[in-house]
């Protein structure tokens, strides 16, 4: 008789989350897990708050109610000491990659080291490199953003995400203005690096393509209730959700991506 599979642990647990610009409700009532070694994707349609998740899961907006937890311990009621610790475990790519434009890639990639460790100046430049060639972009450490393709930026925000060899990835529209081809090479890159870091990766994403080809469990996000519409590994819920608006979304396409959401 073959052993039963591990019941998957979660990483990261919404509770009875609500988010809120002032009086104006976001979302209300998330209550979901993000599994240890997830590739995890926040969707839904423009305006739904796939941003303004990812921003309260890495505390930069507080919940107007409920609460955010990392490995079982209150992340939102954290001392600000405790929070700083459990911040030090991630890493995040924001949108555009985000690099400093007057600083190389390896400037880039050097920086939270710096700022972060301890380690010299001969090292620094050895991890640089070896995050760089991580991502494909060995050779490019002085090369600035503004003389490497979209892709190769996007890249290079990864490499810098990942220089203090965090625990959960937060990348938020890393397709975003690519074309099928990088895209695909984006996606294959963070299957690689899941499976060689055994990170959890969470995807602020409403390419479909990417969903289905790398999400195994995702958070629907849903205008009309301004609640979660499902919860789930989205090829399960392309034909067997109950919310049509589930259905409709992962089968007809996505809005076009809303920065602001």
């Amino acid at each position: 008789m073959s052993a039963a599979l591990p019941e998957p642990k979660a990483k990261i647990s919404i509770r009875d989350l609500t988010m809120a610009y002032g009086s104006f409700v976001v979302m209300k009532d998330l209550n979901f897990d993000i599994n240890d070694r997830d590739i995890f994707v926040i969707m839904g349609g423009s305006g739904c708050g796939k941003s303004t998740l990812l921003r309260h899961l890495i505390g930069l907006r507080e919940p107007a109610k409920g609460e955010v937890f990392y490995d079982g311990k209150n992340f939102t009621t954290a001392e600000p000491e405790e929070r700083e610790k459990f911040i030090r475990r991630f890493g995040v790519m924001y949108q555009s990659g985000a690099l400093w434009s007057s600083l190389t890639l390896a400037e880039n990639i050097a920086l939270p080291l710096e700022e972060f460790t301890t380690m010299q100046p001969k090292a620094v430049r050895e991890l640089v490199s070896y995050k760089l060639a991580l991502v494909g972009l060995s050779g490019y450490e002085d090369y600035y953003p503004s003389q490497v393709s979209g892709g190769m930026n996007k890249r290079a925000g990864i490499a810098r995400a990942m220089a203090l060899d965090p625990d959960i990835l937060f990348l938020d529209e890393p397709g975003a203005g690519l074309d099928p081809l990088s895209s695909r090479r984006l996606d294959d890159l963070i299957l690689r690096l899941r499976d060689s870091l055994g990170s959890t990766v969470v995807i602020v994403t409403h390419e479909l393509a990417s969903i289905f080809a790398i999400a195994n469990n995702c958070v629907f996000l849903d205008t009309a209730t301004r609640t979660q519409g499902a919860v789930g590994n989205p090829s399960e819920l392309k034909d067997h959700s109950e919310n049509p608006s589930v259905r409709l979304f992962l089968n007809r396409g996505a809005e076009p991506a809303d920065p602001s959401s």
